[in-house]
């Protein structure tokens, strides 16, 4: 597994390109909560944002590092 990708030239860390690609897809995903007033139904939202962060960033990582193969058996 590369620790690094070059993106125009510069050197990134996989982790944090992964971060940035879960945080984009939270902010489309708390749209979506927001607007259905999923976030009335629960306790306390932040919580909710990280824990939704927290998988999405472990689903993303799952899927950079995994053979396309492999992923797709994985998906179904």
């Amino acid at each position: 597994m590369l620790a690094e990708i070059s993106l125009f030239g510069i050197l990134v860390n996989v982790g944090l390109a992964s971060a940035v690609v879960a945080g984009a897809l939270l902010l489309a995903l708390r749209k979506v909560l927001t607007r259905i007033g999923a976030y009335r139904l629960v306790w306390h939202p932040a919580l909710v944002d990280l824990a939704l962060f927290t998988l999405l960033w472990g689903g993303v990582a799952f899927a950079a590092s995994t053979p396309d193969l492999r992923l797709l058996a994985f998906l179904g």
